[in-house]
């Protein structure tokens, strides 16, 4: 393995660890948070919460899994 290669794998490695650190953080503070948040507040959760949280994980579900696909292109 020269020097090109093992740079070039760890740019994708990091790429891919800032975008699943993106997911970790967009699942826990647009998704986790705000059920949290209206499950113990006195009028209960909304629809409008639920929409958003849902959206909020499934866009994180969407750049967690981008992030492994860019490890698919980690060179031998």
């Amino acid at each position: 393995m020269d020097i090109f290669t093992t740079v070039f794998n760890e740019q994708k490695k990091l790429t891919a660890t800032w975008l699943n650190g993106l997911s970790v953080a967009l699942w826990a503070v647009g998704g986790l948070a705000p059920l949290a948040s209206s499950i113990y507040n006195a009028n209960g959760p909304s629809a409008l919460i639920a929409i958003g949280a849902a959206i909020c994980i499934m866009v994180a579900t969407a750049l967690h899994l981008y992030a492994r696909r860019t490890l698919r292109g980690l060179k031998p």
